[in-house]
């Protein structure tokens, strides 16, 4: 198939070379430039022809650059060649979608992939513009409007106009991804037929997130790791405050700036002062923004990976940490509740409770047989579902399917 992908302001080329989880550095990084950097890459291996289409966010950037055999990254002059918040991204969703209907006009995709739901609005215009061949549409949202307002009313960023636009775009494009099964009601409360949902999950990387050199035991202190963006609804300030209930673990805490500019980081400074009250700032530990080499090692050294968001559209992270046969103790919230399975590869728990969190960690850390075995069923859970292989083999599933609907419409 020939396929365009949308990614206005998660650029791919960000996860080539650079952290595991891209989400460790700005605000605005997360797991869509890991997901379509392999989801593509994973595509071409395949046999598939895949173009990804960015935003142009700095003046020297190539127009297009290789990705990975049969991948190309398509750099678009859409606003500012700058870097801009993807909140403040909306005015120029227009041009974006102008750009694609130019490129498209002439050789169309047999399918389009848009990656959030500004991208959605790019590829519907370019799309179904005039004269333009009916290209099928297929969205995939990675974070849901609805579900962010809810979560973190007056503090959302998002433009006022996002959860009516997504609604539009859910009910316009001609089959949607979800990556959990928990976002299947949501859809369907925006109107979006429920035979027009696919449900396809993130994959994991499963030749650099291994379990060789596990080094998590031998120590005076048990290790707990939390790998994540810092910004508030990641939960970091429940792993701090649990920890207060953990005498005899330390929390190491990856992500965020680098290291050399935690100081001026203010959720640094917040979560800082959290741990000083608490109790426990000697115990706390933030390492700054990753490589993505370093990562496994990271993991690997854990006695547990902790992962408290109050939401989480689907979380990379605990199948990083299963991948690596360390067990996960996690919310039971989105993604978690399907790629956790509760009590054999880690436990789930209530949002924004550290003693509920800690609780569940004490458990763990006084059973190391129980962590070994929930080890190893992780490994299997990861190489068996999550694959990047059968992720890209189910979603070319999704695009057939949206291309019959489209078929069908017409």
């Amino acid at each position: 198939m020939k396929i365009a992908m949308i990614s206005e302001h998660a650029s791919p080329l960000a996860a080539k070379g650079g952290p595991a989880d891209a989400g460790l550095g700005g605000a605005d990084g997360g797991g869509q430039n890991v997901f379509v950097a392999h989801l593509a890459t994973e595509l071409g291996h395949q046999g598939h022809h895949v173009t990804v289409y960015t935003r142009r966010d700095a003046p020297a950037l190539p127009d297009r650059v290789p990705l990975a055999p049969g991948v190309t990254v398509e750099h678009v002059p859409a606003g500012p060649p700058a870097p801009v918040p993807k909140d403040d991204l909306l005015p120029w969703m227009r041009d974006f979608g102008e750009y694609l209907e130019r490129r498209w006009a002439a050789h169309p995709p047999d399918v389009a992939h848009a990656h959030f739901w500004m991208s959605g609005l790019a590829a519907l215009q370019a799309a179904r513009a005039p004269g333009t061949p009916r290209v099928p549409v297929v969205q995939t949202y990675h974070a849901l409007g609805t579900v962010k307002r809810r979560h973190q009313g007056d503090t959302d960023s998002s433009p006022a106009s996002r959860v009516r636009l997504e609604r539009t775009i859910g009910r316009a494009a001609d089959a949607v991804i979800a990556t959990c099964s928990d976002e299947i009601a949501e859809l369907k409360a925006m109107g979006v037929p429920r035979e027009h949902i696919r449900v396809v999950p993130c994959g994991v990387d499963l030749g650099l997130l291994t379990p060789d050199g596990r080094t998590s035991e031998g120590r005076d202190r048990h290790r707990l790791v939390v790998l994540s963006r810092l910004v508030e609804r990641k939960g970091v300030d429940t792993a701090i405050r649990a920890l207060a209930h953990l005498p005899d673990a330390g929390l190491t805490v990856a992500g965020g700036p680098p290291r050399g500019d935690l100081g001026g980081d203010p959720e640094v400074g917040r979560l800082r002062e959290v741990a000083r009250v608490s109790g426990v700032a000697d115990r706390v530990e933030f390492l700054g923004r990753l490589g993505r080499g370093e990562v496994p090692p990271l993991l690997r050294s854990a006695s547990l990976v902790v992962t408290l968001p109050w939401y989480e559209p689907f979380g990379m992270v605990p199948l990083e940490a299963m991948a690596c046969g360390v067990p996960v103790v996690a919310t039971g919230v989105g993604g978690h509740l399907d790629t956790v399975a509760d009590g054999v590869t880690g436990v789930l728990v209530r949002p924004r409770d550290p003693e509920n969190a800690a609780g569940a960690i004490r458990a763990l850390l006084d059973d190391p047989a129980r962590r070994a075995a929930m080890g190893f069923a992780g490994i299997d859970r990861a190489r068996e579902r999550y694959s990047w292989a059968r992720v890209a083999a189910d979603t070319v599933r999704a695009y057939r399917h949206a291309a019959a609907l489209r078929e069908v419409a017409a």
